[in-house]
Parts: structure tokens; sequence; C-alpha cells
């Protein structure tokens, strides 16, 4: 393909990716924080421990996990098209429907990153807080979130970076984006000049993520 022809295409595709990606990572930090934090306070030990309902939400987010996404982006087409139809558009393809299955895959994904993140912080720091007299929402907030933030901020970094590879992989069942640019015109025209670059388009934007990931996590460490 020429490359006038071409970067068109590209533009539009790349404008695709960041949309699937930026709505789906809206709501998995919306959905993936509160639950990664609760698998902590719930937990053995927590604040709010209470095992029954650490198990069930462990045992959600580990089914969650055990999908592979291609696999989840299938089984999920039924509920995609229901979700998207409360919205009048009763689709299971395209950019905006991409993102609820993007968004089931991420969230457990997320949320172990968020519990792990928690776990790190210093347990006497939150003796400290319990003992002036904190409330378990203070203590989440002031304590826990905060001194976790730059582990949070890596843990976001990489959940970006998976979603980007997630929207690459929707592009089989014709998602948009420049997973499905790749699949339409580099793989069945057989156009090497397509697929190649928008390998390399995904590359730099990886790059570009993880890249600004790392500088917002270490200036934050620092603080």
């Amino acid at each position: 393909m020429p490359w006038d022809e071409l970067r068109p295409l590209l533009w539009t595709a790349s404008q695709e990716t960041f949309s699937m990606v930026g709505w789906t990572m809206l709501f998995t930090v919306a959905v993936g924080l509160p639950l990664g934090v609760l698998l902590v306070l719930t937990d053995k030990g927590g604040l709010l421990a209470f095992a029954p309902v650490n198990k069930v939400l462990g045992f959600v987010v580990n089914v969650g996990r055990s999908f592979p996404f291609l696999i989840l982006l299938v089984a999920l087409i039924p509920f995609t098209r229901w979700v998207m139809g409360l919205f009048g558009q009763a689709t299971a393809i395209g950019t905006d429907a991409m993102v609820v299955p993007l968004t089931v895959g991420a969230i457990p994904f997320f949320a172990r990153l968020v519990e792990t993140s928690v776990r790190e912080v210093d347990r006497g720091l939150v003796e400290a807080a319990q003992a002036m007299g904190a409330s378990v929402p203070v203590i989440v907030r002031k304590v826990l979130v905060r001194e976790a933030l730059p582990s949070l901020v890596s843990g976001f970094t990489v959940t970006v970076i998976a979603v980007i590879g997630y929207s690459a992989m929707a592009g089989v069942i014709g998602a948009g984006g420049l997973g499905d640019l790749a699949i339409r015109y580099g793989y069945k025209n057989f156009d090497d000049r397509t697929m190649l670059v928008t390998v390399v388009v995904l590359i730099v934007i990886v790059q570009a993520v993880q890249l600004i990931g790392d500088f917002v996590a270490r200036r934050l460490s620092h603080r």
C-alpha cells in the first residue's frame, strides 16, 4: 500500500487504539483499584478481615485472570452485545464495543497488581495511624494508597501495556485500531509494509508508555 494511502489509515487506527485503551483504563482503575484494596483489607490480619468475602473476591479475580484474552473476547460476545444494547448499539464489534471485554480482562489483572502494591506498605505505618484514631477510609486514602503510589503507577503502566496488546488481539474480530489494520491490510492482503509499519507504531507506543510510567513512578518515590 502506498504511504499516502497508509498514513490516514494509520492515523485513524492509532486514534481508535488510544480511545479503546483510554476508556478501558478509566473503567479498570475505577473498579480494579478498590477491588485490589479490598482484597488486602478483608484478608487475614487486615483492617476489615472477613475470610468469606476475601475468598469470594479472590475466586472471582482468579477466574477472570484464567481466561486467555482471545477466548474471553469470544465468550463475552453476548454480554458485550447486551451492554452495548443499553446504549442503543447492540453490537459486539467495533471500537466502542471492545471496551467491554478489554475492561473485563484488565480489571482482575490490575486488581492483583494493586493488591501486591498495597501489601508492600509498611505495617508499622498502618498501626501508627490506628493508634492516632484514624478510620479505615482515612488509613486507606492517606496511608495505604499514598505510600503505595509509586508501585501503583508501575502497576498501572504494566496494565496499560497489557491492554494495548489486548486491543491489538481484538483486531481479529474487527475491533478497529492498529491490530485491525495489521490483520485486515497486512495479514489478509499480504501487505508487508503495512504490517511492519503497524508493528513499529505499536512498539513506539509501548516504549513511550513505559518511559512515562517509569518517570512518574521515580518522581513519586523521591517526593
